[in-house]
């Protein structure tokens, strides 16, 4: 694989898609390989825009790494392909609050507004007026900072600062690799509210840039809370299975601080997103592969009677046939 992202291919030059059925897909060395009755058939993963799978498929762990790290879509589908069951998706089809969170991004008063909420609800209290977005940012370097050294001194666990390097992950300090470990479940699970909830992993407010910004912003909520603790405890009771403890003290703090209960609510007040859904008809998670109403502009009054409408609103929201 390509360590240059620019010398990664095109999509235009890429083959369209290939279909699978009754098989099994694992990854094999450092190629991805299906295999059935007649025997394996390699898979070209990097030039590959997507694989449909179709009844009687399974797929590996490693086979799925290797296609998402090539940039290859996965759609399970029905018989020759005539249905699309899933692909990644999260459990709503709705758009709203994706809608809602990509005004807020693109406009520069209102993203500083969800910034600043972001940092107080980090704060737990409204911060002071007048502060420009970097102090706060200094004051927020100062609460970690903080947090670290409190830890370091309850758990008697030496502590010299959040540094590793993750292609020499065995000589990161056991502290750092605890964090790394416990930050990456986090990390996870907001991933996984985010794009439940129907919200965009890529379009952050405080990190920019990746496609799991958003991430990021939220998962930074709780790691005072939940992560920084849970690492300096399972490392101050040893460094045996460090990573594997990690994870499973994290699921543990998880629950009892009933984290999946609190990270949509986070979201829908920190991006100020109604509580009424709004309406588009059909119900769009009813059928996931029902096309959803055209947008058009909104007429006032005067282009109304230019343009001999009524006030019944027939037309406004039309279902693509």
């Amino acid at each position: 694989m390509p360590k240059d992202l620019h010398e990664l291919p095109k999509l235009r030059d890429s083959l369209s898609y290939l279909y699978l059925e009754h098989g099994h897909i694992e990854q094999d060395a450092l190629s991805v390989q299906f295999i059935d009755k007649e025997g394996r058939i390699p898979i070209p993963a990097a030039s590959l825009a997507a694989l449909l799978l179709g009844p009687g498929t399974t797929i590996t762990h490693a086979a799925v790494k290797a296609l998402a790290d090539n940039g290859c879509s996965i759609v399970w589908c029905g018989e020759d392909g005539v249905r699309c069951y899933a692909a990644g998706c999260g459990e709503t089809r709705k758009a709203y609050h994706l809608l809602k969170q990509a005004v807020l991004v693109c406009d520069p008063v209102r993203r500083e507004q969800v910034v600043r909420r972001m940092y107080e609800l980090r704060f737990d209290h409204r911060l002071p007026e007048g502060l420009s977005l970097p102090q706060v940012r200094g004051l927020e370097g100062v609460r970690v900072r903080t947090a670290y050294a409190r830890a370091s001194q309850e758990f008697g666990v030496p502590w010299r600062g959040r540094r590793y390097d993750r292609s020499n992950w065995g000589q990161s300090d056991p502290i750092n690799r605890a964090l790394s470990a416990a930050n990456a479940c986090l990390n996870g699970i907001c991933h996984a509210a985010i794009v439940s909830a129907g919200y965009s992993p890529a379009l952050g407010f405080i990190h920019t840039g990746k496609q799991l910004s958003f991430v990021y912003d939220i998962a930074d909520l709780y790691k005072v809370e939940l992560t920084i603790p849970a690492a300096f405890r399972v490392t101050a009771e040893g460094t045996a299975n460090l990573e594997s403890r990690a994870r499973q003290e994290c699921r543990r703090v998880f629950k009892e601080a009933r984290l999946l209960d609190r990270i949509v609510p986070d979201m829908e007040w920190l991006l100020d997103v109604p509580v009424e859904v709004p309406e588009y008809g059909e119900d769009i998670d009813a059928d996931a592969a029902c096309p959803t109403p055209l947008w058009e502009p909104l007429l006032g009054e005067e282009d109304r009677a230019s343009d001999g409408g009524d006030d019944s609103g027939e037309g406004a929201g039309v279902a693509a046939g």
